[in-house]
């Protein structure tokens, strides 16, 4: 699967793209990632590729012109067709039903912004747009990289064992819900001990167990998930 990163700061991505899982997933040929610089796209001596808003108000605003050039050389990259995301607080909110519906896309390119955010006509020429939460950052490149690593675990083979992105937090084997809670040794620390339960061997008790303590859990933390995927639980 290709990635893609439309920036002011590209060697943001440079750690990114050879470390961590994303990293190993480009290693294996299971990713690749392009990164444009926005700059390259900038106007005059300076390559400006802001300006002050019209009606005046505060900061500046990246201009269309610049945005789409950088974002049409970008898709230039790409083998096949890439669907374009804009990362704007005004986005709707990420999460992992978006990573699933993405990861069967041919491609993603990121539009990361700064500054004021974009010109309104940017948003002509993306797909749709995203956000990481009800909150500001000051760029969309932190946004972006989460949202790659979301998407590339999901690809077969990325995480080694298959289990390990099925049975998480958010997936459809917790009905949308959270993880029940995981042990390992020691099997006691400071009065703490493993639950009887996981020592016992019967899976059928620890299966049931676990998804009691997962419907508990989503119920006491974040009781919007409840129920979440439309399947009607089993407890």
């Amino acid at each position: 699967m290709e990635y893609g990163a439309l920036t002011l700061f590209p060697e943001l991505f440079t750690e990114f793209a050879r470390t961590s899982l994303f990293g190993r997933a480009i290693r294996e040929g299971y990713a690749k990632l392009h990164v444009e610089n926005l700059r390259e796209y900038g106007l005059g001596k300076h390559k400006s590729v802001d300006d002050t808003p019209y009606g005046g108000g505060a900061g500046m605003v990246l201009r269309v012109d610049c945005v789409v050039a950088g974002l049409e050389a970008l898709a230039a990259r790409f083998g096949g067709t890439a669907r374009r995301i804009l990362l704007s607080p005004q986005g709707q909110p990420f999460t992992q039903k978006t990573a699933r519906r993405w990861a069967n896309e041919p491609g993603l390119m990121f539009v990361c912004g700064r500054y004021e955010g974009f010109d309104e006509r940017v948003r002509a020429y993306v797909d749709e747009e995203a956000s990481l939460g009800d909150f500001v950052l000051t760029g969309g490149e932190v946004a972006a990289m989460a949202m790659m690593e979301a998407c590339v675990r999901l690809i077969p083979g990325v995480l080694g064992n298959e289990l390990s992105a099925v049975s998480e937090s958010f997936s459809d084997s917790s009905d949308g819900g959270l993880e029940y809670p995981q042990y390992t040794r020691p099997l006691e620390y400071r009065g703490a001990a493993v639950p009887e339960v996981l020592r016992g061997g019967n899976h059928g008790e620890i299966e049931r167990w676990r998804q009691a303590q997962a419907r508990a859990r989503t119920e006491q933390r974040r009781p919007d998930l409840v129920g979440s995927t439309g399947r009607r639980s089993s407890l």
